[in-house]
């Protein structure tokens, strides 16, 4: 009994430290400035990162050092790097979850750092306790049919019209049968993929210019993952996306990659550029996973896809560079067993050396031997 007494009164006493350090907790500032921004900002979606430095504290050293970019509007950027290259720092960075220690983030010519948290994040959203309804559209601002459309749009119900019930009406097939169909805390009623997917529909439903997304595709199966990658490239082509992935297939298909390397930008290029330089360390980090090949045949296939569609343009990749690719690949490989043929011959010829040197000396201490006898 006294035992069980005694870790009762540990665990309360634990509990009202947290308390108390949350208490301490500074307070993130909700308005630095009066300034407003306009009521449809962002409106095109171009993003202009400046000498963008970020640290948690003054005493630790830079996350992100001397970061630098910009983004065209409607253009799918997409951000790779190794474990704690920044990545998930640059998105919070968006967000003002960490401030900027130094430069500036830019969106349709409005600095994020001079207006309220408000009116920054009420761009985002989180999947909440409640229903349907009020997680996709919680300032109720939208009609039943918008509602439906963004969750069909993204993947998680379909609407058929049955020609045989009155008035034509609608038949829905999914996991969602109501609106008022209830989510239960952290959305525990669906799966991990379906939540994900309800962020897809509230972004849908809003229509965004500017969307980030990291790592959205991290322990999802693989049909979710298929309607991921549709939702990305059918429905947000008026978007400007930034897509963090550790999964190099999630964003081959970006117009841009940005490598990020211990807090800083080292490559920023086109899929096609990063992929055919052996030197460059995206083409390395894909090396590494053993997805190089895989890739290369996934661009090939796509900008074929694009070809058949748009015709023939010289930024679209031709068979003669992808085939070359391929090819680079095939080089290395060669020149490896090459290196390892041309190894395998100095080595016989270095036995052949030895053996002359062996027999050569040898002939000459016997030689001296009889020279020697000769003498006696």
């Amino acid at each position: 009994m006294l035992v069980k007494d005694y870790s009762s009164m540990e665990s309360n006493l634990n509990s009202m430290e947290r308390v108390k350090e949350y208490i301490d907790m500074p307070q993130e500032l909700l308005s630095i400035s009066s300034a407003r921004p306009p009521a449809a900002w962002p409106t095109s979606g171009e993003i202009e990162v400046s000498n963008l430095t970020v640290n948690h504290t003054l005493k630790d050293e830079p996350i992100l050092r001397n970061i630098s970019f910009n983004v065209q509007d409607k253009e799918k950027i997409g951000i790779v790097g190794r474990a704690g290259a920044g990545k998930s720092t640059l998105a919070n960075s968006f967000l003002r979850l960490v401030e900027a220690t130094e430069g500036r983030i830019m969106i349709d010519g409005i600095n994020i750092a001079d207006i309220s948290l408000e009116d920054l994040r009420s761009r985002f959203t989180i999947i909440s306790q409640g229903t349907i309804r009020s997680n996709l559209d919680i300032r109720l601002e939208y009609d039943d049919h918008d509602l439906w459309e963004s969750l069909r749009r993204a993947r998680l119900v379909h609407v058929e019209i049955e020609e045989n019930l009155p008035n034509r009406q609608s038949l829905i097939i999914g996991p969602i049968t109501s609106l008022e169909d209830p989510v239960n805390e952290g959305g525990s009623n669906f799966s991990r993929g379906q939540r994900q997917l309800f962020c897809f529909a509230r972004a849908l439903l809003r229509q965004p210019k500017i969307i980030i997304m990291d790592e959205v595709t991290d322990n999802l199966d693989t049909e979710t993952e298929k309607k991921v990658q549709e939702i990305i490239n059918d429905e947000f082509q008026n978007s400007t996306v930034l897509n963090i992935s550790h999964q190099f297939k999630n964003i081959i298909d970006s117009d841009r990659i940005l490598v990020l390397d211990q807090g800083e930008i080292v490559e920023f290029d086109t899929p096609r550029n990063l992929l055919m330089d052996p030197k460059r360390l995206f083409r390395q980090l894909c090396e590494q996973d053993g997805e190089l090949e895989s890739l290369v045949k996934t661009l090939k296939l796509n900008y074929s896809e694009d070809e058949d569609e748009e015709g023939y343009s010289e930024e679209h990749y031709d068979d003669d560079d992808t085939d070359g690719m391929e090819m680079g690949i095939e080089i290395e490989e060669q020149d490896d067993e090459q290196t390892e043929r041309q190894s395998g011959h100095e080595v016989d010829e270095e036995r052949e050396e030895n053996d002359q040197l062996e027999m050569f000396d040898d002939q000459h201490h016997g030689d001296d031997y009889e020279v020697q006898e000769n003498s006696e």
